[in-house]
């Protein structure tokens, strides 16, 4: 997350829940039926309350500035400053962006006076170190002791105890900088922790629908290695380009997103040798979108989809929610012509003013300093594996010597899957790290009022087999192996053991459940 700087300085005020509740009905037009739920969660906003945070990111050196000092007397007024990233001249000292070192920040944007009124009238703030644009500091910063001075300069200035480290670009991918980082600030809570003081320390991350990348992966194992107490992983649910499917609204992306890292992080913390409930492992995830236009020209994050994420996070239970960023959480205005291309101080789409931080914060009643006070802790393997009973299982029983093909539904261990390619002989609840090491998607858990759908078997004859010797047409359809496969092209010779290989070239395709069952049921009505 960086935006360069920008354009007006805006105040917020609070809107109450009925005033909210009515804007966003006019703006979304809603009525009975619609297939948003709002009555839900509108009754869930006034009722299901959690200690959950929320807090919006500000970016401090856009011009002209962020009043944020002015959101102390409001809900929801938490605040996560950005960015801290190392000196042009000098990488082992802490600036404001680059453009300003603390002292001269505190001079020319008055900060230090802005933070010490917005905490005196109850506002809370966290520090971010790192963004996209610059160095976060043990990026070039090789020198743990100057580094670790540096960190604590930041921290003991603003007097903080929740910091949040970004990691993107390089600052992710270095591996080096990663194992350094978790080092330095490990020892440093450590020595906090000794004397009887906390610091909280947050992951922020890229992510994909298909959850946690491979770099981001392979960052959160170096930084479990190094023993740092991880508050949580806060989750950039933003700028998702090709891997979100087209189909897909922002919120739904969104929130498998938030499944698979929650699959991801349990698997992780499974190999660093702690077990932790699925309960606090969503505890430790946070949740930031970009509110209103992403980066990427056709994402846009809607209060729509802020009202139903608002509603999932809470639901499961995830440990935070930020924004990027309450700079932008203003309309875009009459005179701001091309709205597809993002601003750093409008949001561009109509939504009143304030509206996703009011939504989006919306039931998250703690404070961001509360995760300074835990301390994660091994837990009981509480997991059970549950005996599927084929009476009430609203799908088949995954079988070791079963053939699936796409889009299948099978129950596992009290949980339905689907087949994402035709697969067999692998577990559905394989704890691998990344979406495309396992052929099936998590669906959910089998619930209490479920009954059995009825499937339909494919009949061993239902087309005939493949020989090696004939030629095929577009279209045709044949058996190998138990699986059925359609003809791309004309062809002869060429065996469908190649599709699964190399699918492109391969003149066959296999055929997937759906289209079996649609074939089966064409037939039947005959």
């Amino acid at each position: 997350m960086d935006t360069p700087k920008s354009e007006p300085i805006q105040t917020r005020r609070q809107l109450s829940l009925t005033r909210l509740s009515f804007v966003i009905l006019i703006v979304l037009g809603l009525s009975y039926g619609t297939t948003l739920s709002f009555g839900k969660w509108q009754e869930a906003a006034e009722v299901v309350e959690s200690e959950s945070w929320f807090a919006a990111y500000v970016d401090v050196t856009s011009t002209p500035l962020y009043a944020f000092e002015q959101r102390g007397a409001v809900e929801n007024s938490d605040v996560v400053l950005s960015f801290i990233v190392s000196a042009h001249d000098d990488a082992c000292t802490p600036t404001w962006g680059g453009y300003y070192t603390m002292n001269e920040a505190a001079d020319a944007l008055d900060l230090d006076r802005r933070i010490a009124h917005f905490q005196l009238q109850g506002g809370r703030i966290a520090i971010s170190f790192g963004g996209l644009m610059n160095s976060e500091l043990a990026l070039l910063c090789t020198d743990e002791e100057a580094l670790a001075a540096a960190y604590k300069s930041v921290i003991q200035r603003y007097n903080i105890n929740t910091i949040d480290l970004d990691l993107e670009g390089e600052g992710l991918t270095n591996l080096e900088a990663v194992e350094r980082r978790a080092r330095v600030i490990a020892k440093l809570q450590k020595e906090y922790r000794n004397e009887n003081r906390e610091l909280a320390v947050w992951l922020t991350l890229p992510v994909a629908p298909q959850g946690l990348t491979l770099d981001g992966t392979n960052a959160v194992a170096k930084v479990l290695e190094s023993k740092l107490d991880i508050a949580g992983f806060n989750l950039m649910t933003m700028d998702y380009g090709g891997s979100k499917e087209a189909s897909d609204s922002m919120y739904e992306a969104s929130k498998k997103a938030l499944l698979e890292t929650h699959r991801q992080l349990s698997v992780l913390y499974k190999l660093a040798g702690v077990n932790l409930t699925s309960a606090t492992i969503w505890g430790k995830i946070g949740a930031t979108p970009m509110i209103g236009q992403n980066d990427v020209v056709e994402e846009i994050f809607s209060i729509e989809d802020a009202i139903a994420f608002n509603l999932f996070a809470r639901e499961k239970g995830v440990g935070r929610m930020s924004m990027w960023s309450a700079n932008r959480d203003i309309p875009c205005g009459v005179n701001y012509v091309t709205l597809s291309v993002v601003s750093n101080l409008c949001s561009g789409v109509t939504s009143p003013k304030y509206a996703f931080s009011n939504v989006l914060g919306m039931g998250f009643t703690g404070d961001l300093t509360q995760n300074a006070k835990m301390i994660t802790t091994e837990e009981p393997d509480a997991s059970v594996h549950v005996v599927d009973d084929p009476e009430t299982s609203p799908y088949q029983i995954w079988r070791e010597a079963g053939i699936y093909l796409k889009g299948t539904k099978v129950v596992w261990r009290g949980h339905v899957y689907e087949a994402k390619w035709w697969t067999k002989n692998e577990l559905p609840d394989n704890p691998v790290l990344q979406f495309w090491e396992t052929p099936w998607q998590l669906v959910g858990p089998v619930l209490p009022d479920d009954k059995p759908v009825e499937t339909l078997e494919l009949p061993s004859n239902i087309f005939p087999q493949w020989y090696g010797g004939a030629v095929y047409d577009a279209g045709d359809r044949v058996m190998f192996e138990g699986l059925p496969f359609r003809a791309k092209w004309w062809n002869k010779g060429e065996s469908p053991a190649a599709s699964a290989a190399n699918p492109d070239s391969s003149p066959w395709i296999p055929l997937t459940q759906p289209q079996v069952e649609e074939i089966l049921k064409s037939r039947n009505s005959i």
